[in-house]
């Protein structure tokens, strides 16, 4: 029993980075009809800028309030200065992400060159459940993700720029029409979704250490759960990152973990190939 609730912890807590960054993975997909190939890489720039805080001498937790507000300030320049102009043609726009994504990773290895560099978790120690010890920084990650998962909804359903959200997504020339700023509405879009990614960095960087590939992996992973959950809802990619977060989690557990990586995406693979729609298609909730 012990074993069981510690496998479902680990699921859940692993899940949950993956649903941080799909999240915003699945945001600018949806709004924007293009997928940023730089995620991972806002990641990787939310956990070194954790870490620079942490080794100036300040407070993890300063690094880790830091990272999404930075992360989301260059994703708004960027998208106003460089993806902007390539919205007409989205092939373009991708490999402008991937060359965007391949310049910070490069930048940050120039700076930690092959080092693995670790952060200590600000809040340490364990969570007691009868005989059962689970890490309070884990713990801290689940309560966080569903935290920022609850807001998400809230933004994207219950408020006005809500509203003008959906409105671009569904209709951008009659939002225009409307006197809804879509330009304003892409890069404040784009900004949250680096956001989101930085934040991910920030509280993974005590759990995996930071080397200048950290965000590759996670960047793969979020893009099948996109694609398996389904683009142009908000429960979509959330789903799709629940399932692969809890397959790339579990199935280290009984066979190796290549295997368990080239299993999960196999079975993505497959189901996308079956309902090209994902799970929840666009106009879901």
């Amino acid at each position: 029993m012990t074993s069981a609730f510690m496998a479902a912890f680990e699921i859940l807590s692993f899940g949950a980075i993956i649903v941080l960054i799909v999240l915003g993975l699945g945001i600018i997909a949806s709004m924007m009809g293009i997928f940023n190939f730089a995620q991972g890489e806002f990641v990787l720039l939310g956990a070194y800028i954790t870490y620079l805080a942490y080794s100036h001498g300040l407070p993890v937790w300063l690094g880790m309030a830091a990272a999404p507000i930075l992360v989301g300030l260059l994703g708004f320049v960027l998208e106003a200065l460089i993806i902007r102009r390539f919205y007409a043609a989205p092939i373009v726009a991708m490999l402008g992400t991937y060359a965007l994504g391949l310049i910070i990773r490069e930048s940050v290895r120039g700076l930690i060159g092959g080092f693995y560099l670790t952060v200590p978790e600000p809040i340490g120690g364990s969570i007691d459940i009868a005989t059962i010890h689970i890490s309070a920084w884990r713990f801290t990650i689940l309560v966080i993700t569903a935290l920022v998962m609850g807001g998400c909804f809230l933004l994207l359903s219950r408020t006005s720029f809500g509203l003008r959200v959906r409105a671009t997504l569904e209709n951008p020339a009659l939002a225009r029409a409307s006197g809804v700023s879509t330009n304003f509405i892409y890069g404040t879009t784009f900004a949250f979704g680096a956001a989101l990614a930085g934040l991910a960095g920030a509280l993974i960087v005590p759990v995996f250490d930071l080397f200048a590939d950290l965000g590759i992996r996670f960047l793969i992973q979020g893009f099948v759960a996109v694609m398996l959950g389904g683009v142009g809802s908000f429960m979509g990619p959330v789903a799709g990152a629940g399932i692969i977060g809890a397959l790339s989690a579990a199935l280290p557990w009984v066979i190796p973990p290549v295997l368990a990586d080239v299993l999960v995406f196999l079975l993505a693979i497959v189901f996308i190939k079956c309902r090209p729609q994902g799970l929840i298609a666009q106009g879901g909730v």
